[in-house]
């Protein structure tokens, strides 16, 4: 029998990769195929008629066809979950996870494309030194940021529980520690990320998809 949902995206891209965690945490059943490169193209008229930016993840259900990796794990969590427990249901409280989403997405990510292209896809496009530098410089200080504020919260992103925030985030510090760079010592967050690697989630998907 098919299942209800079905992702679409390889399981080595760091955004599907947010999705299948989030469907571990949540027990929920799907049938992925893969898209991306070195499989079937983003580009290609049957892909983009799903998700116009020829981007990976997307997923579909009985509701139709979504894209962007955060949104999709708000989705899903909205849909599955039974006790708020990875996205809060009071207002305030979700907002405070969504903060750290939004943050991860917009700003961190941001931080570290120019050196993650550089330094570990090699791309010939991102050679500039310079501009790796100040990649890597942006990076270290967002992760600062991360670090002042698991140091406050002694546990998780948001506090003492985990949440969407931290599968989102977690899976970027995974991309951070195996870039090859100088990287200050954060110690809150490698406790952070030590206490992650006990999550079965994140045993299957936190290391770049691979066993």
């Amino acid at each position: 029998m098919e299942h209800a949902l079905k992702i679409l995206g390889k399981a080595s891209s760091i955004n599907v990769r947010k999705v299948l965690w989030t469907c571990e945490e949540l027990g929920i059943a799907y049938e992925r195929e893969d898209w991306g490169s070195g499989f079937a193209s983003t580009h290609s008229p049957e892909f983009l008629r799903f998700n116009p930016n020829a981007q990976v993840p997307v997923i579909i259900d009985e509701a139709g066809v979504l894209w962007e990796s955060n949104t999709i794990c708000r989705y899903l969590a909205g849909k599955y979950q039974h006790q708020h427990e990875l996205l809060p249901g009071e207002p305030a409280a979700r907002a405070r996870v969504e903060q750290w989403m939004d943050w991860q997405a917009i700003e961190l990510n941001a931080s570290w494309s120019y050196a993650f292209m550089a330094l570990v896809r090699k791309d010939p496009e991102f050679q500039d030194a310079h501009r790796t530098d100040v990649s890597v410089r942006g990076w270290n200080q967002k992760m600062g940021i991360l670090e002042h504020q698991l140091a406050t919260t002694k546990a998780y992103v948001d506090g003492p529980r985990f949440t969407l925030a931290d599968i989102v985030i977690g899976l970027s510090v995974n991309r951070w520690l195996m870039t090859p760079i100088d990287r200050p010592d954060y110690p809150a967050v490698d406790e952070y990320f030590q206490r992650l690697a006990q999550r079965p989630g994140f045993l299957k998907y936190g290391c770049n998809g691979l066993p």
